[in-house]
Parts: structure tokens; C-alpha cells; sequence
């Protein structure tokens, strides 16, 4: 048995509690409150089958199964495709290493989401909302929501561009970002059928890309394939895909109080979950094999097949040495040059389906991060039309006044903008998940600790190294003026969330005033927050 102390108006409450008890962290509000169990549009919950002693059970992995494969969509959104084909065209196979190894780390971090959300029954913004003081988590839920709205804006442009593709021009890129709003959460298997299709066609050398994956090298690499290789990392870790999978493995029923139950609902979702990435993995290095084996080391005058084809896309080819430059637009087009239209109709499906379907990621997400800290539940329609139409209007306005061109380049940016949130989930999730006063026997231990903030350290730094690459190649002075009274800002604030996140790691002498303690099973809140 364990003791709760509550501070509510002064008075000390103290509640006696089981091992680990529903609202091990959450204060209630009030006795009508206590009464309600607090959900996150999981009313009705998966029941799990039971079986005697069994060490493996495919019906209970069934059972865990659909939260992993959910959350593995976000691996396949048009930022990440595009990532895959430059790197392909910049760098061949050289970079899959990194593309394995960023992939092996979003893994071990979307372990510690789920860990996250099936101990304590609540997910990682409902945990932030608890720990963190007014102020810190309100700039905590506009950075998450920032990611949320930037991931957004990407899948409006792939969708946007596939629709052009798709209709040979008929279809505007204004009128694609408009037909945007009518999302559906549809076509994922499509675009595992496209990318399959044009392996096959292009027929990639199976030991180059065999070396590329498992040798980390890249020789005779420069500035521009470091930059694709960082771009790589920053592409497949996404801030708001950490907080989507905490939350979406409450959808099953798992006792809490009792720890076999936990244990196995952890075992069962990190198996389900690497399947999932498994999958996700596989059609990212269908991309990058189809590009490098395709259209590494070719130039633009190498591609004037377009020319020679009629095709009404010369302009994006000028007759030059130049190294040939591909984004998710100009990938359609020379795919389909060189291997027909059914290579560039197969293309654009696979992009719309990428952006239709990681929408789904997006929205579930942005539900849970604003009822998570703010406490207010929008329906689904509610939370797409919002999310849509901020995303929307940027977007709309680039395809009007400028070009595709200019289109295709905000996804540079919004990847630099993705790369900004990365500490804002990810050091909150290793924090929360090595404190033994919500962990309990769950908190991880000192292998765990270590090796995740070297992870994340690393992770955040190489994103740091991305963001400060694209803030130079601007070549303006009032840009960079800006970025460093923003970064002076950004700083402070990943400095107060890194300061908490060690007092948690168990470096007790900065642990003075801070609101998270690893003291265990002692929780001390105000309880005018939750009033409010």
C-alpha cells in the first residue's frame, strides 16, 4: 500500500492507494468528479483474451494490435517520401543506415510512449498537464500544436501536388489545396501498392542497397548528402507522433492495478509496434532504392528525355551540368519520363494516399494533446476543420501568387519547424518515464536512463545542426536577427524542460524547487489548478 498526499485549500488530504491506482496522478477536482473516470474518446475499450500461462499468444497480439500500425502512418507522410527520394537522388544507398538507424530509434521512443500511457492510464499531455506549472505547459501545448499544424501543411501540399499529377495539370495547385478540406482517412494500402510496383520496375542493385543499410558509411559524401542524412532524422521522428501513441494504447482493456497485466500489455504493444515500423521501414526504402538506383549522379541534361517526350514539364529541366535536384513534384515527372505515365499516375497515388491517410495521425493527435492540456474534447469534425483551415490558408496562398517551385520548398521549412518541436515530446517522455512516483516498478532504470539521453541529446542535436543549415543558406540579415532572439527564448525554455528532465534522471542537487520530483509516492499539487 501506498499514501497520496493532496494539498486542496489549504488542507491536507491523504488518500490511501493500491499498487497503482487509477488516478495515481491525477488529483480529482472534486467527490462528483472523483465518481467519473476520466476518458480520451476510448468509452468502449478492447477487451483482451485471457490465456493460462501462455509466453506468446497470437490472439493477444491481435488484441494489442491497431495503436502501433496508427501511429506507423506518421513514418509514411509525403515530408518523410520526400526526405526518402532526395536522399536517394543526393546520396543513392549510402544513406539507408541512417535511415535504419533513425527508424531503430523512433522505436525504442514510441516504447516509452506506450510504456507511458498503459501504466498510468493516461497519456503524455494528460501527464504534462499534472507536472508542469501553468505557464510552462500552455507554451508546451502551442509547440505541440505548431508540429501538429506544420505535419498538416505538408499533406495538404503532397495531396495538393498528387491531384495536379494525377489530373495532368487540369486540376490546379490551388484547386488541389482546396479539395484538401475534404479530407478522408482512406487509400494507406495504395500507397504501399505504388511503391512496390515501380521497385520492381527500376530494379534496384539488391547489394548496393543491402551495403547502404548495413555499413555506416558514406564515401565520397559531402555538405549536401550530411544535410540529407540529417534531414532523414529529422523527417522520421515526428514530436507529435510520441504523444499520439501514449494515448492510443488506452484504447485496451488492461487492469493497472495488477502488474502481469501491465507487463504484458507493454510486451505485447513493442511487439506490435516493431512490426508496424517494420512495414513503415520497408516502403521508405522502397522510395530511397527507386531514386538512387533511378537518378543518383544524373544531371539535368540527362533527363532531356522529357523534353523529347512532349512533355508539358520542360521548364523544370533547364539544359545544364547541373546535378539533378527532385522534390515529391519533380520525382512524378521524371519517374513517369522515363518509365511511362503508369509510373507517374502509380507516383501520385501513392502521394495522395500518404497525405489522406497520415492525416488521420494528425487529428487523432491534435484531440489528445488540446483535451490533454487544456481540457477541452471538440469532436473529430471540429478538431480537422481547425487544424485543416490554419494549415489551408499559408498553403492556398503560396499556390496562387508563386509557382510549384515554391510550393515544394515549404516543405524545407515545415521540416525545420518539425525539427524545432523534437524536444518538446521528446524530453518530456523520458522525464515522466523515469520517475518512480508514476512509473512505480515501470520507471526506467539507469541502462534505460542513460542510453535515452544520449538518444535524445543526440536527436535533438543533429536537428539543431538541420535548423541552423537552413537559417544560413536564407542570406538575410533581418532573418537572422530574428532567429537569434527567438532561439534566446527557445533555449530558455528547453533548458527548463532538460532541468526537470534530469532532476528525474536522479541528479538530486538540482532538485530545489522543481515540480517533478523522484521522490516516490508523494504528489503535492494545487489544487486551484484543476479548479480552473
Amino acid at each position: 500500500m501506498r499514501f497520496i498526499c493532496l494539498f486542496s485549500e489549504g488542507v491536507l488530504v491523504l488518500l490511501e492507494s493500491p499498487w497503482i491506482p487509477d488516478d495515481s496522478i491525477s488529483p480529482p477536482a472534486s467527490p462528483v468528479a472523483q465518481d467519473e473516470p476520466f476518458s480520451t474518446y476510448f468509452e468502449e475499450r478492447v477487451p483482451i483474451p485471457d490465456s493460462e500461462n501462455q509466453l506468446f499468444s497470437f490472439r493477444k497480439l491481435w488484441a494489442f494490435t491497431g495503436p502501433g500500425f496508427l501511429m506507423s502512418i506518421a513514418y509514411l507522410d509525403p515530408g518523410n517520401i520526400e526526405s526518402d527520394l532526395q536522399s536517394g537522388a543526393a546520396a543513392g544507398f549510402k544513406l539507408l543506415w541512417v535511415l535504419l538507424v533513425s527508424t531503430i530509434i523512433g522505436l525504442l521512443l514510441q516504447r516509452l510512449a506506450a510504456r507511458l500511457g498503459v501504466v498510468t492510464g493516461m497519456h503524455l499531455a494528460e501527464v504534462c498537464n499534472r507536472q508542469y506549472s501553468t505557464v510552462p505547459r500552455i507554451i508546451l501545448w502551442l509547440m505541440v500544436e505548431l508540429a501538429i499544424i506544420g505535419s498538416d501543411m505538408q499533406e495538404v501540399i503532397g495531396c495538393a501536388i498528387a491531384l495536379n499529377l494525377l489530373s495532368v495539370g487540369r486540376i490546379p495547385l490551388w484547386g488541389g489545396v482546396l479539395i484538401t478540406i475534404t479530407d478522408t482517412f482512406v487509400f494507406l494500402f495504395l500507397d504501399k501498392y505504388g511503391m512496390t510496383k515501380e521497385y520492381v520496375l527500376v530494379k534496384p542493385d539488391q547489394g548496393e542497397l543491402l551495403k547502404g543499410m548495413f555499413v555506416p558509411y558514406c564515401a565520397g559524401c559531402g555538405p549536401v548528402q550530411l544535410e540529407q542524412a540529417v534531414g532523414i532524422v529529422g523527417a522520421v521522428i515526428m514530436p507529435h507522433n510520441i504523444y499520439l501513441h501514449s494515448a492510443l494504447v488506452k484504447s485496451r482493456e488492461v487492469d493497472r492495478k495488477n502488474k502481469k497485466e501491465v507487463k504484458e500489455a507493454n510486451k505485447y504493444f513493442f511487439i506490435e509496434s516493431t512490426i508496424a515500423l517494420f512495414v513503415s521501414f520497408l516502403i521508405n526504402v522502397f522510395v530511397v532504392a527507386v531514386f538512387a538506383q533511378a537518378f543518383y549522379n544524373k544531371s539535368n541534361i540527362e533527363v532531356v528525355k522529357c523534353n523529347a517526350t512532349g512533355s508539358p514539364h520542360t521548364d523544370l529541366f533547364p539544359l545544364n551540368n547541373n546535378t539533378l535536384e527532385v522534390d515529391i513534384y519533380k520525382g512524378g515527372i521524371v519517374l513517369g519520363c522515363f518509365f511511362g505515365p503508369a509510373a507517374l499516375y502509380i507516383w501520385a497515388i501513392g502521394i495522395l494516399a500518404a497525405g489522406q491517410s497520415s492525416t488521420m495521425t494528425g487529428t487523432y493527435s491534435g484531440q489528445f494533446v488540446m483535451e490533454g492540456f487544456l481540457n477541452l474534447r471538440w469532436s473529430r469534425f471540429a478538431r480537422v476543420l481547425l487544424t485543416r483551415s490554419i494549415a489551408i490558408t499559408p498553403t492556398l496562398l503560396v499556390a496562387i501568387f508563386q509557382d510549384v517551385q515554391h510550393l515544394t520548398g515549404m516543405n524545407d521549412f515545415l521540416n525545420v519547424l518539425q525539427s524545432l518541436q523534437l524536444p518538446f515530446a521528446l524530453i518530456p517522455i523520458l522525464t515522466f518515464t523515469s520517475l518512480k512516483s508514476i512509473m512505480n516498478d515501470f520507471a526506467n532504470g539507469l541502462g534505460w536512463k542513460i542510453s535515452g539521453g544520449i538518444l535524445i541529446l543526440g536527436v535533438c542535436a543533429i536537428n539543431m545542426y538541420f535548423v541552423i543549415v537552413y537559417v544560413t543558406s536564407l542570406n538575410s540579415v533581418v532573418l537572422y536577427v530574428l532567429a537569434a532572439l527567438i532561439s534566446v527564448a527557445y533555449l530558455a525554455f528547453v533548458a527548463y524542460l532538460a532541468w526537470h528532465c534530469l532532476v528525474a534522471l536522479g541528479v538530486s542537487c538540482l532538485d530545489c524547487c522543481s515540480r517533478v520530483s523522484n521522490r516516490p509516492a508523494v504528489l503535492i499539487e494545487e489544487q486551484s489548478e484543476y479548479d480552473s
